[in-house]
């Protein structure tokens, strides 16, 4: 008598058999919150959970295997960030309704301390560096994109907003106040801020070559330090050295004016390494849909967007996000 295994079959059940047993463990759905709006290494989550490395490999991999979690790569690391349900796909809307549910979570107290401690690591890192090499910037800088490289695009973009008379501009990270004289002829104010006193020097110096009157410097921390709103917010390069990018964008949208825009220089996604370690940068650029993703939360509209290709291979992206009017939507009302 042949006694046959019995057949497998592999469908849809077992879909969502990965993604409730994904989503049965109170260490992963913690994992999951606080990918809510960031994304860590591993060996960042094993710190802010107080776990070793080896055991959240293993919960990194079931919530990837559930297609709750998807990576990127960071040079020689992976990083782990929330994968967006598709909820047009088998499971989706259960994805969907699971991170709606875990959103509602208050991680403890302690791991919000730890996340606090990871992003503090991050930004001390980039600090230390533009501390210490204030007098190579500009070559730096070169390496990738200098401001040469996108100064026409972003002022092309500038120009067709056609800002009235009256407005007032803010530049956040304007390294050595390249880009400020382009700003200055445009605006009737300009605030430049910059968290380092080193770089904030260096634009201390342009705007007195330039004669600009019209600029204030301010040694001030963009994201914690309150600020007049303006209408215009200016970031070239700067995305990439914040330790939360998402956040970030959260808050820097809070210093624009009702009506008012958001343009952002940035690089494209790359795997460049050298780049951290060259330029400071935390992060090696971001996907488009990323930004865009980050600025609908923060309330903000996509506008015209730009690309360039470089000869070195990086691509640039130059983009507009709008701050909806509340006068108009109270007209329409």
């Amino acid at each position: 008598m042949n006694l046959r295994a019995p057949l497998i079959r592999h469908d849809a059940c077992d879909e969502l058999a990965a993604l409730c047993k994904a989503g049965g463990d109170p260490l992963r759905l913690n994992v999951l919150r606080a990918l809510s709006n960031d994304s860590f290494g591993v060996l960042e989550l094993a710190q802010i959970f107080a776990t070793g490395q080896s055991g959240m490999s293993h919960h990194l991999k079931v919530l990837a295997q559930a297609g709750l979690v998807a990576t990127r790569r960071e040079g020689n690391a992976i990083f782990y960030r929330r994968a967006l349900p598709q909820g047009e796909l088998f499971g989706g809307r259960l994805h969907a309704a699971l991170l709606e549910e875990v959103d509602e979570l208050n991680l403890p107290a302690e791991v919000q301390a730890r996340i606090a401690a990871v992003h503090g690591q991050r930004a001390a890192a980039s600090e230390d560096f533009f501390a210490r090499t204030v007098e190579k910037f500009r070559a730096q800088q070169d390496l990738i994109a200098g401001l040469a490289q996108y100064r026409d695009s972003v002022l092309a973009l500038l120009d067709a907003l056609s800002f009235p008379a009256a407005a007032t501009a803010l530049e956040v990270g304007p390294g050595d106040g390249g880009f400020l004289p382009e700003l200055a002829r445009r605006f009737r104010r300009v605030i430049a801020l910059d968290n380092s006193p080193a770089m904030l020097e260096l634009a201390r110096l342009r705007c007195a070559q330039e004669g600009l009157g019209n600029v204030e410097l301010r040694l001030a921390d963009a994201l914690n330090d309150a600020q007049q709103a303006a209408d215009c917010v200016v970031l070239n390069m700067v995305l990439h050295h914040f330790a939360t990018p998402a956040e970030a964008l959260q808050q820097l949208a809070g210093l624009v004016k009702s009506g008012g825009s958001l343009l952002i220089t940035e690089l494209c996604s790359h795997n460049q390494s050298w780049a951290r370690e060259a330029c400071g940068d935390l992060w090696l650029g971001f996907e488009q849909d990323d930004l865009a993703r980050w600025a609908a939360a923060a309330g903000l509209a996509p506008g015209e967007s730009l690309y360039i290709g470089l000869k070195n291979g990086f691509q640039i992206q130059v983009r507009h996000f709008a701050k909806p009017d509340s006068r108009s939507n109270l007209t329409h009302r």
